[in-house]
């Protein structure tokens, strides 16, 4: 009996650790890396992120479902990444004063006797609180989303699955939008005026006065990796808790919700103020949301993807 279960739990491990899982994994590894060196070239990020794919991939069964599921999110940050091999600018005209002046005409706010758009009178009127707070908001657009997915691989793996599949498909139909519609955002005008500049540098804009407030670097950090300056429009920091709201409020999260709503208003607002975004942006950003959001219902009821997800579903559930 003893040896039938040492035999069983050996056959089990062996499994686990398969021949062509480790070959899979390490040829994953190294495609990655060699594609990104051509593309963008070498990053220590990257051997980050291979380390931690690899360890949970192998640590248990747990860990190998975990990281299967947050796949999608892996396959998404690659995407972005790569982006910076492709500018958008090489592709369309970039939107600069058009942009500039519609804002001023349809939200111009009176300053100083000058007409002055959002952004420009909100840096005029800053205040430290709203500096702080502002920044904390958005850092916040990154954590939410991954906590609350977080949440339901553990809780409601479908909805987890269909949550992470939205994610993925708005970030997207934003990206083929940044290649339609190159468009500068605020800060560059301020800093540059309206003529085109290729290659310019990714600025913190307003949320240099949180760096400044706490004496560090976080936002320039952060914003030193941006793939894009020319793609402001949709904002996509907008849309993504757009899509939290929405499964926040499917999967009836009572209280938790009205701080779901309360990131999202921040994170819209944190974007005018900091002057990473006009609010034409913003609201570009909120509609992508929602026409990937009521897309992707429909691609569910009328194609193959049901199957899809639950064919996900049912692979990070074994």
């Amino acid at each position: 009996m003893k040896k039938n279960n040492v035999q069983e739990i050996s056959f089990v491990n062996n499994r686990f650790y398969s021949l062509k899982n480790i070959y899979t994994v390490s040829l994953l590894a190294v495609a990655y890396l060699l594609l990104s060196f051509v593309l963008v070239g070498f990053k220590v990020d990257q051997l980050v992120l291979i380390f931690i794919f690899g360890s949970l991939f192998f640590i248990s069964k747990n860990t190998r479902r975990f990281i299967l599921g947050f796949s999608i999110f892996i396959v998404y940050w690659i995407l972005f990444d790569y982006m910076k091999a492709f500018p958008n600018y090489l592709f369309n005209e970039v939107h600069i004063k058009g942009l500039y002046e519609t804002e001023k005409s349809l939200f111009g706010i009176n300053g100083g006797g000058m007409l002055l758009t959002p952004n420009e009178y909100l840096k005029l009127h800053h205040i430290v609180f709203l500096d702080v707070l502002t920044g904390f908001f958005y850092l916040m657009w990154v954590p939410v989303p991954l906590a609350f997915a977080t949440y339901l691989f553990f809780k409601n793996k479908n909805q987890f699955v269909k949550f992470s599949l939205t994610f993925v498909w708005v970030n997207l139909i934003g990206f083929v939008i940044y290649y339609l519609f190159p468009a500068a955002p605020p800060w560059y005008v301020q800093e540059h005026g309206f003529g085109f500049i290729a290659n310019t540098a990714g600025n913190t804009a307003g949320l240099a006065r949180f760096d400044q407030y706490f004496n560090i670097s976080l936002f320039q950090g952060i914003y030193s990796k941006g793939s894009n300056v020319f793609a402001a429009m949709p904002s996509l920091h907008s849309s993504y808790p757009v899509i939290v709201c929405y499964y926040g409020f499917r999967n009836k999260l009572g209280k938790i919700n009205v701080f779901f709503v309360t990131v999202m208003l921040g994170i819209w607002f944190s974007a005018v103020y900091t002057s990473h975004h006009y609010i034409l942006d913003v609201l570009a950003g909120i509609t992508c949301a929602l026409f990937g959001i009521l897309s992707f219902n429909y691609l569910i009821k009328k194609t193959s993807l049901k199957s899809f997800i639950t064919y996900l579903v049912k692979h990070i559930s074994e």
